[in-house]
């Protein structure tokens, strides 16, 4: 049964799922990639439709018509199981499941490695596009423990129980590249680009996860602090989200608002590592 499925799934433990009833396959990769090749049964979302896409902080959940809408399209149901996956390692697909964490809806898992691994073990695809079966989906409360919102941010973002992880690139993060009118991070924010836990050298699975759980813990980011996860629109720092997931850390959240939102603020602090 799809329900069956461990958060993190790789190729091998999806393909015997493939047709299960309450089983929802999205591809958020490239439309082109899609259409050359996808895992059987999945239909394609566009990435887009996951965040606001307003200024001055693009990153936010859709409002909340937005969201009904997005969900009905793809046919969510509260007993659905969704498997999401993407062609870049995990962001897109991590930011998708983020949103259905913070509508409160928890069945759902990632595709190791995404379409990168699939193809890699050979197992079949279809160009043909799938169809998704439209729900009537009803949004109850939001789980205020998946995003954080900037007033509770700027309050809390320095308080010893709390770990910002800034999942952006070295470049951002030391204040040499700007996406806003300030440059630099939170003051006391630990670095972890959201590309380090992926094996490039197999498609973009997840590295060793005792290994990735070791590299955190050395930079401060451990499952007994509130773990916050941010980059520019909460796109990249969704996957660090789900990464975080994966490991075990229960208190883990994400900031919508990003670098977007904090680095354009006029009251928020910055601090840079400029050597």
């Amino acid at each position: 049964m799809a329900s069956d499925l461990p958060l993190l799934v790789s190729p091998q433990q999806l393909l015997p799922h493939l047709g299960d009833d309450g089983l929802l396959i999205v591809d958020l990769g490239k439309p082109v990639v899609y259409q050359q090749a996808h895992v059987p049964g999945a239909i394609h979302l566009d990435f887009k439709r996951l965040q606001r896409n307003t200024l001055p902080a693009p990153g936010l959940l859709p409002e909340d018509d937005g969201l009904a809408a997005l969900l009905s399209d793809i046919g969510l149901t509260p007993d659905t199981h969704v498997v999401a996956y993407d062609d870049e390692g995990g962001g897109w697909a991590g930011r998708l499941l983020w949103l259905l964490d913070a509508v409160g809806h928890t069945r759902y898992s990632y595709l190791d490695g995404g379409i990168h691994a699939w193809l890699a073990d050979g197992l079949p695809t279809e160009d043909t596009p799938a169809t998704a079966r439209p729900s009537d989906y009803q949004l109850g409360e939001k789980n205020p423990r998946t995003d954080v919102p900037f007033e509770e941010m700027l309050a809390r973002y320095n308080a010893d129980n709390v770990v910002i992880w800034d999942a952006r690139s070295r470049e951002e993060f030391d204040g040499v590249r700007a996406f806003a009118q300030k440059a630099g991070h939170m003051p006391g924010a630990v670095h972890y680009e959201w590309t380090e836990p992926m094996d490039k050298t197999r498609n973009l699975r997840l590295r060793d996860l005792d290994t990735l759980r070791d590299e955190l813990a050395a930079r401060g980011i451990t499952p007994d602090k509130e773990i916050i996860t941010h980059c520019q629109t909460h796109h990249r720092s969704s996957f660090s989200w789900l990464v975080g997931k994966i490991l075990g850390f229960d208190n883990i959240r994400g900031y919508a608002g990003s670098w977007s939102e904090w680095g354009n603020h006029p009251d928020t602090p910055v601090e840079k590592d400029l050597k």
